[in-house]
């Protein structure tokens, strides 16, 4: 297809104005000034004079399973995960967990999130069967714990039962469609070192990514501590499980050795910064320094909701008010800085070396934000606006690997309005 007098956002984060871009299967093949290039035989086209192309955003660490909770946890108190989180996936069914999924997909889409991270929940298959449905790029797990009595009983599991359901998983959904899989330890509190060991054997074996909830809550830290006698990356790094395909969600709580192994090992870390509020605040001046690579995840819908355009504001604000005040830097985190870390940064751990960038030879996962509207129009950067305005409703188109999920605000592959009238049923008799 060819996109005529677009603008898009180059590899160096800057807006670049009248241009034409052509797709060719799954790749951007050509990046020419406006009047360059023509429409051939049987090729697609769009007038793009009011649209900025850009990479779609990845949200690095989000729960399908934990959809349905929207809007219940907001004020409430504690280590929620374990007090409300884990008790609702607990009661998840192929049914809850479809509509969950659904969902989610719908929200990411509509939202101009292409990829995502899924943190590990249950009913795992029928989540992957609407994910490779909806065309979204995806990283999924299966939640894996095996040592903790005060688990609900539903999901009360042994190691080796824990990592054939992941294994499973793998088996059956890595590579098909947009969609691959990795292993996850749910947090530390609640494996044992033989389910460390053997999902980072199983993952090593496979090449692909291991994942963990780190270092949240003080309570958590202090729990590791007292379980393993050391911190939570250390206890990793001795166990010979942080290496460059490690994904650290959270990591609040890390002391200057806990980043000195992040560095060393190459690991990321995903910050989630509205749910991470009521919890710690990340050291960030510390990563940055460090050079660890971040992402940014809503930590799934029950947080408020699934934009990686409020989690980037959010962002910026938590780290000006506190580092950058106390600092006296007030570009602590620039707009360039987040969208590399919403977009660019997320390759690796994707598994996909040519995404997160509008350039010639890269994956055509993008979105298109219409921007010629008061609240966007005209602006004297652009890359600000994207950060500073932008919402959910201003994506209008969105594709991965060239295909399109969603035109001018109509989800292609999944049926908005069976789907939400669905939810509403299954709502009721959950929530009831």
């Amino acid at each position: 297809m060819l996109l005529k007098d677009i603008a898009y956002l180059n590899e160096s984060m800057e807006v670049v104005y009248h241009q034409d871009i052509r797709i060719e299967g799954a790749y951007i093949k050509e990046i020419k000034a406006h009047g360059t290039l023509h429409p051939v035989e049987n090729e697609e086209w769009m007038d793009g004079s009011s649209l900025l192309m850009m990479p779609g955003l990845c949200d690095a660490h989000m729960h399908t399973g934990q959809q349905l909770l929207k809007g219940r946890i907001l004020d409430a108190q504690g280590m929620i995960w374990k007090e409300i989180m884990l008790p609702f996936e607990s009661t998840l069914t192929k049914d809850i967990m479809r509509i969950n999924a659904q969902l989610a997909a719908l929200e990411m889409i509509k939202g101009g999130t292409t990829s995502f991270v899924e943190a590990g929940s249950y009913f795992m298959e029928e989540a992957a069967s609407v994910y490779v449905q909806s065309g979204l790029r995806g990283l999924l797990t299966y939640s894996t714990m095996d040592d903790d009595p005060a688990l609900p009983d539903q999901i009360q599991d042994t190691w080796d039962s824990a990592l054939k359901h992941n294994d499973e998983l793998y088996d059956h959904y890595h590579g098909v469609g947009n969609i691959k899989v990795g292993y996850s330890l749910r947090t530390l509190l609640s494996v044992s070192e033989t389910l460390i060991q053997n999902a980072y054997q199983h993952a090593h074996e496979r090449n692909t990514i291991l994942q963990a909830h780190m270092n949240e809550y003080p309570k958590e830290v202090e729990g590791v501590i007292q379980k393993f006698g050391m911190r939570p990356y250390e206890y990793l790094q001795a166990c010979g499980v942080l290496d460059d395909h490690f994904l650290g969600a959270h990591s609040l709580l890390v002391d200057e050795h806990e980043i000195q192994l992040i560095k060393e090992a190459g690991s990321h870390i995903v910050l989630c910064p509205f749910s991470n509020c009521a919890k710690a605040l990340s050291p960030y001046p510390k990563l940055k320094q460090a050079d660890i690579p971040l992402a940014i995840g809503s930590d799934g819908a029950a947080h408020g909701g699934l934009s990686i355009w409020n989690e980037m504001r959010n962002l910026r604000c938590m780290m000006n008010v506190t580092h950058g005040i106390a600092l006296q830097d007030t570009r602590i985190l620039t707009s360039k800085k987040l969208l590399q870390m919403a977009t660019g940064n997320t390759a690796s751990f994707m598994m996909e070396k040519d995404l997160g960038y509008i350039k010639e030879g890269a994956l055509a996962d993008a979105i298109f934000i219409y921007y010629h509207q008061p609240h966007l129009y005209p602006s004297g950067n652009m890359r600000n606006t994207l950060v500073e305005c932008v919402n959910v409703n201003d994506v209008m188109h969105s594709m991965v690997r060239g295909k399109w999920l969603m035109k001018n605000r109509e989800v292609l592959t999944l049926d908005e309005t069976a789907i939400l009238k669905e939810a509403e049923t299954i709502y009721k008799q959950v929530m009831r």
